[in-house]
C-alpha cells in the first residue's frame, strides 16, 4: 500500500497542474478578446460582464489583468479601460557611451525614464541624433525600459527633424503604400465627357472657389442667384468617392489615416497629392465631378426648397479671402473690375451670409471667435513671425454656407431614414456648467437656468456681453472648455453648439473620411442602389468608420496643436528677457498661465511669486498672498519677462516683471 501523503502530494499536484493550465486558457482568451479588431476598451467591471465571470472568479480575473499589465501586453487608460499593448514606439534623442552603448530622452513626457539601448541595437546612431525606438522590454520598478532604435531622423539641429520627431511620436502615417500609388497613379488627370453623362451640366453656371493663399485642396465652390427674395445657393462639392472605391487600397489608407492633418510646415494628406492637389480639386477653369446641395432661402433665411444631385461644374476664378474680404466690405473698385463677372454675386452672398448668420445666431447657436495661431516660418523652417489668425467677412460667408449645406444634407437622410454618419455635440456635462457659472460671477456675469444645465442660446448671450471686454478672450476658452467634444456617430443625437437637430460633415471629403462616406451614401442613394443589403452593410459598419474617424481627428488636433506649441518655444529662445504685456489666461496650483496678445502662452511658476507667500483658491480661480492680499485672478492684465523656452517640452517660462525691468523697456 502506497504512503498517503505521497498520494496526496500527488493529487494536490495534479489540481496545481489542472489550474495553471485553466489560468493560462483564460489569460489566452482574455488576450485574443482584446486583439479582435472589434474589441471596444472596456473596465474590470465591463469585462467580467462580458466573459460572465463568476464572482468566486473575479479575484483571478483582476490577477490576470493586472499579470498582462506587468508584462506591457496590455494597457490600461486614465478611466480604466483596458486594451491590447500594439508595438511601442516612441521618439527621442540620442545619447552614446564609450561601451557602444547608449540612452534615448524621450520627446513623449509620459515617458518618465531614459531608455536604455544595447550596442548592436543603435542603428549607428550618434550624439544628438533624433531617433525613432521601438520598446523591446517596458519598465519595472527596478528597472528602465530598454529598445532598439529603427530609425534615425536626423541630427536634432537639422531643419525639419523637430516636426519630423513629432510626427514619430503621434504615429501619424508617413508615404503612401505602393499599392495605393500604383492606384492613384492609374486615376485620370482629366473629367472625360463619358463622365460627365447624367450629371447635371453646371459649368456654364457663375461660381468660385474661397480659400487661403495657401490653399491648395479645393473641395468646395460655391454659387449664388438671386429672385426677389429668395436666394439660390448651390454648394458644390468635390465627387471624391467617385474616385475612392469602397473596400480599394486607396479606400483602406484613407480610413486609416482618418484625416488630413495640417502642421506648420507641411500637410499630411488623407489622400495622395495626385487626387487632393488634382483631379479632385476644384481648380479654376477646369471641369470637375461635384456632389452638389442646391438650396432655396427665403428672406427669413430659412431653406425652402433643396436638391441634392451629382454634377459637372467648372469655377470661374480661384479667389482668396483677402480679395472677397475687400470686394464685400470696402467694394474694392481695382478688385470689383478685376472679378467683374462675379463680383456683383458676391456681394449677394455677402447679403445671404448676413442673413443666415442672424438666423442661425437667433436660435442660439455659439461662435467661438477665439483666433488661431497664424506661424510664418523662414526657408530653414525657423519661426520669425506669430501673430493671431484673424477671421474676415470672407471667412464667415464660407463657413455660413457650409454650415447651411451640412445641416440640409444632414436632415434630408434623416427623414429619408437612411443609413448615415452624422456630426453630434451632445449638452455640456453639468458639473462644467457648475464651475462656469462660479467663474463669470466674479465678473459679473450669469446664466439663465438651473446651475448645472444652460441653453446654447444663453451661452451666447455671455459671449456676446463680454464682446470687446478686457475678459473675453478668457471667458470664452472657459465656456469652450465646458462643452463636450463633437463626435461622428451613426445616430442623430443634434448639435449643441450649433443648437441644430440635424448636423453632418459633407462639405470636405478630400480631408475627412466621414465626408467621403457620407458622399457614398448619398450616391448609393442618387442610383437607387439603397436596397436593404446594401442598408445592413452599412448598419454594421458605419460604426467603426465612426470611431475611427474620432480617433484620428483627436491625434490630429493633438499633433496640431503641440507642433504650434514647438514653433512658439522656438520663437521664444530668440526672445530671452524681453517683457511683454499679457493676460492670465488660466491659474493653478502650480502657478499663472499667461497670455500674449501674439497668443504665445507661458507659466509663471508659484516658486517664482517671491513677494507672498500664495495660496491656490479653486472657486474663485486666483492665487492669493497670505501675508499682504495680493493675488492674481483669471483675465489679470500682467508684465512678464521671458525666462527660458524649452523644446523637449514645448514650453516657454515668464516671470512677473518688477517696475525696474518695466521702465528699462
Amino acid at each position: 500500500m502506497g504512503n498517503p501523503e505521497s498520494a496526496l502530494f500527488h493529487e494536490e499536484a495534479d489540481i496545481k497542474a489542472h489550474m495553471s493550465e485553466q489560468y493560462l486558457k483564460r489569460k489566452n482568451m482574455l488576450l485574443q478578446l482584446m486583439q479582435e479588431p472589434s474589441y471596444v476598451p472596456m473596465k474590470e467591471k465591463e469585462l467580467a460582464i462580458f466573459l460572465q465571470v463568476a464572482s468566486e472568479d473575479r479575484a483571478e480575473l483582476k490577477q490576470i489583468l493586472t499579470e498582462l499589465l506587468s508584462e506591457g501586453t496590455i494597457v490600461i487608460s486614465k478611466r480604466g479601460h483596458y486594451s491590447y499593448a500594439a508595438k511601442s514606439f516612441t521618439s527621442g534623442t540620442f545619447e552614446a557611451s564609450r561601451s557602444g552603448y547608449g540612452f534615448v530622452l524621450p520627446d513623449n513626457r509620459n515617458l518618465k525614464q531614459d531608455i536604455f539601448i544595447a550596442a548592436g541595437d543603435t542603428m549607428g546612431a550618434v550624439d544628438g541624433h533624433k531617433v525613432v525606438v521601438e520598446i523591446v522590454t517596458p519598465a519595472t520598478e527596478n528597472r528602465r525600459p530598454e529598445g532598439k532604435i529603427t530609425e534615425i531622423l536626423g541630427h536634432v539641429n537639422d531643419p525639419g527633424v523637430d516636426i519630423l520627431s513629432l510626427i514619430r511620436a503621434y504615429d501619424l502615417p508617413g508615404k503612401f503604400p505602393d499599392k495605393v500609388m500604383s492606384q492613384a497613379e492609374k486615376i485620370p488627370d482629366a473629367v472625360t465627357e463619358e463622365e460627365c453623362e447624367g450629371r447635371r451640366d453646371f459649368r456654364e453656371v457663375p461660381m468660385v472657389t474661397i480659400d487661403s493663399e495657401s490653399a491648395k485642396d479645393l473641395d468646395d465652390a460655391v454659387s449664388l442667384t438671386k429672385e426677389g427674395d429668395c436666394y439660390h445657393l448651390g454648394v458644390h462639392i468635390a465627387d471624391v468617392a467617385h474616385y475612392v472605391r469602397e473596400s480599394s487600397a486607396l479606400d483602406q489608407e484613407a480610413l486609416k489615416r482618418g484625416t488630413s492633418v495640417y502642421l506648420v510646415d507641411r500637410v499630411i494628406p488623407m489622400l495622395p497629392h495626385r487626387l487632393c492637389n488634382g483631379i479632385c480639386s476644384l481648380n479654376e477653369a477646369v471641369d470637375r465631378l461635384t456632389l452638389s446641395c442646391l438650396m432655396t432661402i427665403d428672406a427669413n433665411g430659412d431653406v425652402t426648397d433643396h436638391e441634392i444631385v451629382e454634377s459637372v461644374i467648372r469655377t470661374n476664378h480661384r479667389m482668396t479671402y483677402t480679395d472677397v474680404n475687400r470686394i464685400v466690405t470696402e467694394q474694392d473698385p481695382e478688385l470689383c473690375e478685376k472679378f467683374a463677372d462675379v463680383s456683383p454675386m458676391l456681394l449677394e452672398m455677402e447679403e445671404l451670409a448676413v442673413l443666415l448668420r442672424k438666423k442661425r445666431r437667433k436660435r442660439g447657436s455659439i461662435d467661438f471667435d477665439i483666433p488661431e495661431s497664424e506661424i510664418v516660418l523662414d526657408k530653414k523652417g525657423k519661426p520669425v513671425e506669430i501673430k493671431p489668425y484673424e477671421r474676415n467677412e470672407a471667412t464667415k460667408l464660407i463657413e455660413e454656407f457650409m454650415l447651411i449645406a451640412n445641416e440640409t444634407v444632414a436632415e434630408h437622410f434623416y427623414w429619408n431614414e437612411s443609413p448615415f454618419i452624422y456630426r453630434i455635440h451632445e449638452k455640456p456635462d453639468p458639473e462644467k456648467i457648475k464651475k462656469l457659472v462660479r467663474f463669470i460671477r466674479n465678473f459679473g456675469y450669469a446664466l439663465k437656468g438651473r446651475g448645472d444645465t444652460a441653453h446654447p442660446k444663453e451661452l451666447q448671450k455671455l459671449l456676446d456681453q463680454i464682446d470687446g471686454r478686457p475678459e473675453e478672450m478668457m471667458i470664452s476658452r472657459m465656456t469652450l472648455r465646458s462643452m463636450q467634444r463633437a463626435e461622428y456617430r451613426p445616430e442623430c443625437l443634434g448639435h449643441f453648439g450649433l443648437a441644430c437637430n440635424f448636423y453632418c460633415h459633407f462639405t470636405s471629403p478630400i480631408r475627412r473620411y466621414p465626408d467621403l462616406t457620407v458622399h457614398r451614401i448619398i450616391k448609393e442613394w442618387l442610383h437607387g442602389r439603397m436596397n436593404e443589403r446594401r442598408s445592413n452593410r452599412y448598419q454594421a459598419v458605419l460604426p467603426e468608420i465612426a470611431k475611427q474617424s474620432c480617433k484620428t481627428e483627436r491625434r490630429a488636433d493633438e499633433a496640431e496643436r503641440e507642433c504650434d506649441k514647438l514653433k512658439k518655444a522656438e520663437y521664444m529662445l530668440d526672445h530671452i528677457g524681453e517683457v511683454y504685456e499679457g493676460v492670465i489666461s488660466s491659474v493653478t496650483g502650480w502657478g499663472l498661465y499667461v497670455e500674449l496678445p501674439n497668443t504665445i502662452e507661458g507659466l509663471v511658476h508659484i516658486s517664482k511669486l517671491t513677494d507672498d507667500s500664495y495660496v491656490y483658491h479653486e472657486e474663485a480661480s486666483e492665487l492669493r498672498g497670505e501675508q499682504h492680499g495680493h493675488k492674481f485672478v483669471l483675465g489679470q492684465k500682467v508684465t512678464v519677462r521671458v525666462d527660458s523656452a524649452d523644446l523637449s517640452i514645448r514650453g516657454v517660462d515668464f516671470s512677473i516683471a518688477n517696475d525696474e525691468a518695466e521702465e528699462k523697456e
